[in-house]
């Protein structure tokens, strides 16, 4: 592993104190995205709409069952509280339900002739134009709309509440309350639609029996009109009344079996798409044998008991044989009822939740049907045997006989037909629905949103994380040496660093260039001097330090510039220094001077001149400087050749101290060349400019090459960000009082 890599490794993550000086480098740019952000987030809020909302509250109670005993109802399932509660906000977030509201509320807007309290309601297209009469959105447009509309469970209560948020406060309240409203007659309706399907089937079968009977009683009428008999002995009337009741009870079986039978069927469908085995497994529930003889025993003493009631009623001996068969029938019922538990209890294990309702109504009308079918053929049986005791009565009275039974036979099924839609006519009626409105939506004081100071400072806040994260993460992805530390955690030396000061090189003027010369009292003139004497202390033996390189990893990076500041520094210091331009490809040395390029070095070289003709004196009494003269075709050859080798070994014995400036090192091979003739290499590294890669790049081919490397310069580096305390204390002591300033003698220009 060489030593460069070391060094990378080695090298430490940024402290506390970086990270200030970082922050405090980019204030600028922190302070703008930061100000931005603000001003954004304080436009946004002063321009956004204000929303209202409202809220409205109901009460959702499992449906109960028919406050009358309606056999035509079925059992309602037993259902968990929040699964019910889930699936009734479904039903309020329908499309069905949205359309009707939607419908309500455009019936409201036209009525109410006010657009300015409306914003939902209105055509999309014409919310934003005020200067056209707004249209109203159609009812599927509204009700897509209406789909944002917050419906949400109470946690743990049976309590739905409804949301809605529009810049109107006026048709929030409107939209909150017409949802309840609509919602609530939705849920009426499907409460009521069973008992209303009775109520119509009742309807039409009371229709048909009424025209039966007036039929019959027409007939009668004719009959008794011809001269017949007129009336039937006591017998044949009591005859009459007990076929008729038979008759009459078994055709109202028949109409229940026939509404059961309805209602199964559709059950039945249901089940067999959902799971065909649970439906096949439930064919034979109520036709096992124990439950077939069940009920048929239990019809049997209900029919007994029917006709001891009507035989012997008011009797003591008819009371108590009511009372016995009434005893008898609740110990087969309460049999039944445990049998049928079992039989639940069976399903029940294996059945889906989501099926377990469906199969429970199922078994609750397979039992209903199989014990109207029971009851019908025993009725039946009766009726026969009643028939044919009918049938032996006088031939003179038959005819009449038939006649009057049949009359009665329908009068009593429409009596029966009637009280069953009387009772159907009062559950619907009396069926509340199970939604109670507890809070209806009242119109609010004040707008519930935009939040406008929590606006403006998440804008704030956003805009200083994004400010410092566009900071941090430029700071990541440049890999540029910004301060003296980062290359002396690299463990590379540094001899020292100049300053960037305003007002003297932040122009790119080369008035100010030869700082040492021109503005001697300033911090980078003083930053030279301290250079100058680390240099010339970075041996034991300083009098072996005599021809010193100056060179730099890429260009522009102010190679020229240290070189001739340090010259002059040295040069104020009584040594007799001299400056040789050796960069023969890009030279600089004459502009920083004012002069001509030639004649110089390579005029020299090719002994086109004379020694004498190519040294310059400069504005400091003990500093000169040689150009690079004429540019070549091939400067590497002629830095290695050996009149170079001569030129340099004759003029380090007529000076005190010899810079060369030259080329980049890593760009071309000018200045391992004069690097290997030299006692001192100094590398020249930019502030936010030079990379460390090519650094270390450079100080690669420095260490391979066994070059006399002494340190580096940091150049254009910024003192007051980083090392104020310098700043402000050699400014102190380095500036001269006025008295002083009025005794020093003006500097002479070139």
């Amino acid at each position: 592993m060489s030593k460069i890599e070391k060094n990378v490794i080695e090298a430490q993550p940024r402290s506390l104190k970086e990270n200030i000086d970082l922050l405090r480098n980019n204030l600028f740019p922190i302070l703008i995205i930061t100000l931005s952000s603000l001003v954004f987030a304080v436009v946004y809020a002063y321009q956004a709409l204000n929303i209202y909302k409202t809220t409205a509250s109901m009460k959702i109670s499992k449906p109960s069952g028919s406050i009358l005993d309606n056999p035509f109802s079925s059992a309602m399932p037993d259902m968990q509280g929040d699964r019910f509660l889930m699936n009734e906000i479904e039903i309020i977030k329908s499309y069905q339900v949205r359309s009707k509201v939607a419908s309500a509320l455009i019936d409201t807007f036209k009525k109410a002739n006010s657009p300015n309290n409306f914003y939902i309601i209105l055509d999309k297209k014409t919310r934003s134009k005020k200067d056209i009469v707004p249209r109203v959105s159609c009812v599927d447009s509204l009700a897509i709309d209406l789909s944002k509309v917050d419906i949400a469970q109470k946690r743990g209560l049976d309590f739905v509440e409804i949301s809605v948020e529009s810049p109107s406060k006026y048709e929030a309240a409107l939209i909150t309350n017409t949802y309840c409203k609509v919602y609530k007659m939705v849920n009426l309706e499907i409460n009521r639609n069973q008992l209303t399907i009775v109520r119509q089937f009742l309807i039409d079968q009371r229709e048909e029996k009424l025209k039966q009977l007036n039929q019959a009683e027409e007939m009668l009428k004719a009959f008794q009109e011809k001269g017949g008999i007129v009336a039937l002995d006591q017998q044949a009337t009591s005859l009459i009344s007990q076929l008729t009741t038979l008759e009459s009870q078994r055709d109202m079986h028949k109409i229940e079996l026939s509404s059961s039978e309805k209602a199964l069927q559709k059950y039945r469908g249901e089940l067999k798409e959902k799971s065909p085995q649970i439906n096949a497994f439930l064919d034979n529930v109520a036709s096992e044998d124990y439950m077939s003889a069940l009920q048929k025993q239990i019809a049997e003493l209900k029919i007994n008991r029917e006709f001891v009631d009507l035989n012997l009623k008011n009797q003591t001996a008819g009371n108590e044989a009511v009372k016995d068969y009434d005893k008898k029938i609740k110990v087969l019922e309460e049999l039944l009822k445990q049998k049928v538990e079992v039989l639940k209890t069976s399903v029940f294990a294996t059945t889906p939740e989501e099926l377990r309702s469906l199969a429970q109504l199922i078994i609750q009308e397979e039992l209903k049907a199989q014990s109207l079918r029971i009851s019908i053929d025993q009725l039946g049986n009766l009726a026969k045997n009643y028939e044919q005791k009918f049938n032996l009565l006088p031939k003179s009275a038959i005819e009449l006989a038939r006649l009057q039974r049949n009359r009665e036979s329908i009068e009593k099924l429409f009596l029966l037909v009637e009280e069953k839609y009387q009772e159907a006519l009062i559950n619907e009626t009396s069926q509340p629905g199970n939604v109670l409105i507890i809070d209806q939506a009242r119109i609010p004081g004040a707008p519930s949103k935009p939040n406008r100071p929590l606006i403006v400072g998440v804008g704030f806040v956003l805009g200083l994380v994004i400010s410092l994260g566009y900071v941090f993460l430029r700071n990541f992805f440049d890999n540029t040496i910004k301060t003296p530390d980062d290359i002396q955690k690299l463990n590379i030396n540094v001899l020292a660093w100049i300053p960037q000061i305003e007002g003297i090189l932040a122009t790119g003027s080369s008035e100010f260039e030869f700082i040492v010369a021109k503005k001697p009292d300033s911090i980078p003139a003083e930053s030279f001097r301290a250079l100058r004497t680390r240099v010339q202390f970075s041996r034991v033996d300083t009098d072996t330090l005599k021809l010193i390189l100056i060179t730099s990893s890429a260009p522009s990076e102010g190679k020229t510039l240290i070189c001739t500041n340090l010259a002059g520094s040295f040069a104020m210091s009584n040594k007799k220094t001299i400056i040789v331009d050796c960069d023969l490809r890009k030279p600089r040395v004459h502009s920083f001077f004012r002069t001509n390029r030639y004649p110089g070095l390579v005029d020299y070289l090719f002994g086109q001149v004379a020694f004498e003709e190519i040294i310059r004196q400069s504005e400091i009494p003990d500093l000169f400087y040689i150009t690079a003269g004429t540019i070549p075709p091939n400067p590497s050859e002629i830095l290695e050749s050996q009149k170079m080798r001569d030129f340099l070994a004759d003029i380090r014995t007529k000076y005190d101290y010899v810079l060369m400036d030259s080329p980049p090192i890593v760009a071309v091979t000018d200045s391992e060349i004069l690097a290997r003739h030299a006692d001192a290499t100094v590398l020249v590294v930019s502030a936010n400019t030079t990379e460390v890669e090519l650094m270390l790049r450079s100080l690669e081919i420095i260490q391979q090459d066994n070059i006399n490397f002494i340190g580096t310069v940091l150049n254009n580096f910024v003192y007051k960000s980083s090392y104020g305390s310098y700043y402000k204390y050699y400014y102190y002591y380095t500036r001269p009082r006025k008295a002083d300033r009025a005794k020093l003698p003006p500097v002479q220009d070139a």
